[in-house]
């Protein structure tokens, strides 16, 4: 069973530190949500996992199955099984969906084997048809170029299909909902349960409890300034949608210094 183990993480943007000492410990089969203000480190956090050169780690450790992440490029740790969906996914005009898509596969598959000669188009075809289905996806959509011109609904979901495409071990998905319609919501949330299982763990950073009346977390917890302040079931987003961040501020926020 993979597992990542965040420990005493501590990441600094241009000089900035942003995250404080952050734990977390996510396993295969599991969901977690990621809730909090916003500037608390929320992204950050997401993009420190898979490596962002802006993004200096200047202590603790990322280690998935006991391996340290931190010596690894971005495209490495993606190649070990870790995916991330973007809150705002960038558009690569002349690049089709499934050219991109098959190209990402056969990456994936020749770091797992360099004899590898790469996934056959026909299976390809199939399988992404397959995928694009469970989506509720129009075939077409496979044509178009990755996220140029697409809705935020369209771009969204078209990140749940490589998800799908790519059987990522970790997946980390950074305000999927964001911008989404309810119907939307809906068909993102339905292909996310549809992928997680036993061994797919999920990270699911939001600042809304009505994308986790579809995706049904194990765990949610609190970040606020840069750390991890409340774990607990499903009830802590309830309380979070009845009470909002005040009672978080409230019991975290350290005091004035005169």
């Amino acid at each position: 069973m993979s597992t990542l183990t965040i420990k005493n993480l501590h990441v600094s943007i241009e000089g900035k530190e942003i995250l404080k000492g952050l734990n977390l410990e996510i396993k295969a089969g599991e969901i977690h949500a990621i809730m909090g203000p916003n500037g608390t480190g929320k992204s950050t956090l997401s993009y420190a996992i898979m490596g962002h050169p802006a993004y200096e780690v200047t202590e603790g450790e990322i280690l998935f199955d006991g391996q340290d992440m931190l010596e690894l490029a971005t495209d490495e740790r993606s190649r070990l099984g870790f995916f991330l969906a973007f809150q705002y996914p960038v558009a690569i005009p002349g690049v089709t969906v499934a050219n991109f898509l098959r190209t990402a596969l056969n990456a994936r598959r020749r770091a797992e084997n360099p004899d590898d000669k790469g996934i056959s188009i026909l299976e390809f075809r199939k399988t992404l048809k397959a995928k694009m289905d469970m989506l509720k996806m129009d075939h077409a959509f496979a044509g178009r170029y990755l996220n140029d011109g697409f809705s935020g609904g369209e771009k969204k979901r078209a990140e749940i299909l490589q998800m799908a495409t790519l059987k990522p071990k970790i997946a980390v998905l950074d305000e999927t909902d964001s911008g989404l319609d309810i119907d939307a919501l809906r068909i993102v949330a339905d292909g996310v349960n549809a992928l997680s299982g036993d061994d797919l763990g999920v990270m699911v950073i939001t600042h809304y409890q009505r994308l986790l009346d579809y995706i049904k977390p194990k765990f949610v917890h609190i970040m606020f300034d840069g750390r991890i302040v409340e774990s607990a079931g499903p009830e802590l987003a309830l309380r979070l949608e009845e009470q909002g961040y005040d009672w978080v501020r409230e019991k975290y926020a350290e005091p004035i210094v005169a």
